[in-house]
Parts: structure tokens; C-alpha cells; sequence
């Protein structure tokens, strides 16, 4: 599929073009089964796009200054969309699916614990969590493979608990598998708009239902263990605990704390597990990259801990993350619903309407981005990375809703690839293909499973 196009002047409160209709069974059968598929055909129409989904009209932008546009300069007329709506009834009022005022009170309560300072201050227990994984991965040595992304999630669920909610997770074996059948389900709602109910006996709502009572529970022990000693406590459960005790209705109160804390354990752990397992992925077939990473650790840290001020010379380790992030982003989609009519690049966007904005696509425009499909962590030298447009590389979203763990998350994920990959390899298993699995984050489907070496 192709499209010619427009200048924003031509394109002067136009509608944007859509595809042919001999494309939308196609495109119909991608939102089902391959997602990424579907916005990539979308992309290659053009930088605006307008897709019917049976009711619904999505508005496909794919360009930095639509990006900056609804994510930030006007992100007051932009309310969160398509898929988060739905996930709601999954993952209920959390900071990740709330709006308005409630949103802006529980990004209030939770944003101090995740001051750059306090985080900061913390990286002996990512260090420690590292160690950990360190020695789990090396016990494996010469062994059968391991699924990496498996045992980054423990490491992350660890530093997590013991960061933000000064609590061990480590007995909580479930929490993994639970939180694989909450992304199914919020997903399921997502492409089936919520239209089928919830009380139906299908597999896949039976195993959500089995998993948000685990998760429940994980969340009364978590509270019940603090109980009255949260207060003046700097870390995430105290906060949050403390703001649901002022609530006037108790209920009201638990029902909040409930989904703050199944909306943090999610998105606090799963999106850098999954940044770290595709990095392992792209580092294990690309072996000169690696040998370049380990000298810079190697070099920097010798055989000693590392610490946050330590990622001012891990230079190189970052631009490997970043580049990891930019080919498999994390949030892999941000969607909207555009409150009032606005004009989007020159493109009439109506009240109501959907709003999509794809980083996964974004990341790979090959106006903004040479090769857009090669691992080439030297895009992000600052001398080239400088050069592009702000909006062009959105791992950790933009706006007022930029993610407020990204401190936490790029320094967990560079210290824990510096210790990794200093101690030991991590080869790909050969004939196996890793593939995206679009979820509320961008996982691997089935895991990246690796077979572990002594370096």
C-alpha cells in the first residue's frame, strides 16, 4: 500500500487519507492477530491516516510533530483512548488507565518516590537484585537455554518491591503469570471493545478472574504488613496507603489503593524486563556490538559494584539500551480520543474520535531514521542523536503523561546489563524465532529463551 504525500498547507483541514477498501479485510484480520502488522501497514500510507474499525474511525498519526502536537502542546483535548478505556475493567482506576483530577492526585501521591535523588540513592539494591540474577544465570552455565525475559522479570519484581514498596517480592512466585493473564485480558477488551462480557466462562476470562484474585491478595499482605507504620513513609505504599485512609468512603479508599498497586507491580516490572530481554536478544546476534559493551564495563567498573554515578561513563551501555528501546519500544502504542475537534498536521481531527500514536512505527520512519531495521546503537551518539526531532523517539511516552519511572528504569536496566554481561554471554538458541507480542507492553511472545556462557 502507498499514498502520495501531502504538505500540512495542501492538506489544510482535510480528512486524512484511508486505504483502500480492498485493504480493510486485510487490516481487520492484522487488529486481531498481529497488531504491529496493522499499524506498519498503516504507516506506509502515509504520516495520517483514517482507518474504520467497524464503528469506530482510528486517526493514525505517524509523524514527530503529530506526536508533540497531541501529547503535549495540546494534550488538555486529549483524553486516553482505545485499548485503556477498555483495559480499565481489568486493571481498574490505576495511574496507568485514570484521567482528569483523579489522575493528577495519584501521580501526586506516588511522584515522590520516585525522585531521581531517592532512586538514585537505591542502586545497591540493583545492584544486589543483580548480583542475584548473576548467580542464577551462572549457575546455568553450559546448561540447557533459559528464557532471559523469565528471569528478568524476578530481577525487576525484586528491585521493585524493595524499591518503591520497601517490601520482598521474591516469595510471590505467581505474580509473573498473573500479570501475563491481566495483559490478555486487558488486551481482549481492547480488541473486542469491551462488547463481550465479562462474566462469560471463556479460558481466558476464568484465568483473568483466578489471577486478579491473586493479585488481590498479594495486595491485602503487602497492606495488612504495613499496617500502622505508613506514615511519614517516603516509599510508594505508604503514600498510597496514607492518601486511601483520607479517603471520606473506606471503600472508595481500598478500591483505589487496590488499583494503584496492581497498576504499579505491572508497569513498574514488565517494561523493563521486556527492554532488557531484547536487549540480550540483539546483543546475542550482534557479537562485535557485545564485545564493545563488555570492554566499556570492563574498563569503567573493573571487577567493583556499580553505582548511579557510574552511568555517566557507561556511555556506550546506554546508547545500546536506547537503541534496543527504540527498535522494540516498550509502550509500543499511545492512543487518545480527541475531546474537542482539532487539526492535527493541517488534518481535521472530530470530537470522539480515536487517536492513535505509534512509537513502535514512529521509531522505524525512514525519514527520521537511518536504516530504520539495523541495530545501530551509534544513532545515539549525541552528535547524530542531536540532529533529530524530539518527537521522533518516544520510549517512555511525552507529554504530561511522560512515564514517571523512567529514572528508575534506565538506571535498574543499565546496571543489570553492565553486571550481566561482564560476568557472562547469553547465545541465542538457534533455529528459534523471537517475535513481538504487541501487549500493554512490547514482550516477546513465548519468552527469549539463551543458552549461558562464562565470558
Amino acid at each position: 500500500m502507498s499514498g502520495v504525500a501531502r504538505s500540512p498547507e495542501q492538506a489544510r483541514h482535510r480528512t486524512p487519507p484511508g486505504p483502500p477498501l480492498t485493504a480493510m479485510p486485510l487490516l481487520l484480520r492484522q487488529l486481531a492477530r498481529d497488531r504491529l502488522a496493522m499499524m506498519t501497514s498503516a504507516a506506509r500510507i502515509g504520516d495520517a491516516v483514517r482507518v474504520r474499525m467497524g464503528p469506530r474511525t482510528l486517526y493514525v498519526f505517524n509523524h514527530p510533530d503529530h506526536a508533540r502536537h497531541v501529547l503535549a502542546d495540546n494534550s488538555a483535548n486529549y483524553a486516553k483512548g482505545i485499548g485503556l478505556v477498555q483495559a480499565r475493567r481489568a486493571l481498574g482506576d490505576g495511574l496507568l488507565t485514570s484521567q482528569g483530577d483523579l489522575w493528577r492526585r495519584q501521580r501526586d501521591v506516588v511522584r515522590p518516590a520516585f525522585r531521581n535523588k531517592r532512586i538514585s540513592e537505591r542502586a545497591d539494591v540493583i545492584v544486589d537484585e543483580a548480583e542475584r540474577l548473576v548467580a542464577r544465570l551462572r549457575a546455568r552455565a553450559g546448561g540447557g537455554p533459559v528464557d532471559v525475559v523469565r528471569e528478568m522479570t524476578g530481577t525487576t519484581l525484586g528491585v521493585l518491591g524493595r524499591v518503591l514498596l520497601e517490601a520482598d517480592l521474591s516469595a510471590d512466585g505467581s505474580i509473573g503469570a498473573a500479570f501475563e493473564a491481566v495483559q490478555d485480558q486487558a488486551m481482549f477488551e481492547m480488541v473486542t471493545q469491551g462488547m463481550v462480557p465479562m462474566w462469560l466462562p471463556l479460558p481466558r476470562q476464568l484465568r483473568f478472574r483466578r489471577a486478579r484474585r491473586d493479585l488481590e491478595d498479594l495486595v491485602a499482605r503487602l497492606v495488612a504488613e504495613r499496617a500502622g507504620a505508613a506514615a511519614g513513609g517516603e516509599d510508594a505504599l505508604s503514600r498510597l496507603i496514607v492518601s486511601a485512609e483520607a479517603e471520606a468512603d473506606p471503600r472508595v479508599g481500598r478500591r483505589r489503593l487496590r488499583d494503584e498497586l496492581v497498576t504499579l507491580l505491572l508497569a513498574g516490572h514488565e517494561t523493563t524486563a521486556s527492554t532488557l530481554g531484547w536487549t540480550f536478544h540483539l546483543l546475542g546476534r550482534h557479537p562485535r556490538i557485545l564485545a564493545r559493551l563488555r570492554e566499556e564495563v570492563v574498563a569503567n567498573l573493573g571487577d567493583r559494584a556499580p553505582g548511579a554515578d557510574d552511568l555517566r561513563g557507561l556511555v556506550y551501555t546506554t546508547m545500546v539500551l536506547q537503541e534496543a528501546m527504540r527498535l522494540y519500544p516498550p509502550v509500543w502504542i499511545l492512543t487518545r480520543v480527541a475531546l474537542a475537534d482539532d487539526e492535527v498536521g493541517g488534518y481535521r481531527v472530530p470530537a470522539g474520535k480515536d487517536v492513535l500514536i505509534c512509537p513502535y512505527t514512529l521509531h522505524r520512519h525512514p525519514r527520521f531514521w537511518d536504516a530504520p531495521e539495523r541495530f545501530d546503537p551509534e544513532r545515539f551518539r549525541p552528535e547524530r542523536s542531536g540532529a533529530q526531532p524530539a518527537f521522533a523517539y518516544l520510549p517512555f511516552g511525552a507529554g504530561p503523561r511522560f512515564c514517571v519511572g523512567s529514572h528508575l528504569g534506565m538506571l535498574e536496566a543499565t546496571i543489570v546489563l553492565a553486571m550481566v554481561v561482564r560476568e557472562l554471554r547469553l547465545e541465542p538458541v538457534p533455529g528459534h524465532e523471537v517475535r513481538p507480542e504487541p501487549m500493554l507492553s512490547l514482550r516477546a511472545r513465548g519468552g527469549v529463551p539463551m543458552t549461558v556462557h562464562l565470558a
